[in-house]
């Protein structure tokens, strides 16, 4: 058996590539604020308190219709089928949206452990905004 995968999936610009950049040590995936950059899954190697892993970026989820919208989540469900364990993206400064609970319905169906990383809350003041994401 090879390393567990690790997904890293959420809706649009709440910093998937930017965390997958940091824990694979070097820059892979593309960061822009424009939604949509990222449409296939990128994959690369990574450790983390010894132990490693290999780690699946997506595109972000969104909730619409657009051809391009259907290749995104048909690309995070095949990370989703491949992963031991899934990271679900959040951002804190927006809050929890109903795109990040369609992002969540998506995640319970696949009875794979899912673990919850509260982004962009860059300093103390920022800390009572997480409370929303216990939902």
């Amino acid at each position: 058996m090879g390393a567990p995968i690790v997904a890293i999936v959420g809706r649009p610009n709440v910093g998937k590539s930017t965390i997958f950049n940091r824990m694979a040590g070097e820059r892979i995936a593309i960061v822009e604020d424009m939604p949509g950059v990222t449409r296939d899954r990128l994959y690369a190697s990574a450790e983390w308190l010894n132990y490693d892993f290999r780690m699946i970026d997506t595109g972000g989820i969104e909730i619409g219709d657009a051809p391009f919208l259907a290749e995104i989540r048909g690309q995070v469900e095949l990370a989703l089928d491949e992963a031991d364990v899934i990271v679900m993206v959040v951002s804190g400064r927006e809050g929890l949206t109903e795109a990040d609970e369609v992002v969540a319905k998506m995640l319970y169906k696949t009875d794979k452990p899912v673990v919850l990383a509260v982004n962009k809350v860059d300093n103390p003041e920022m800390r009572n905004d997480i409370y929303d994401f216990y939902a």
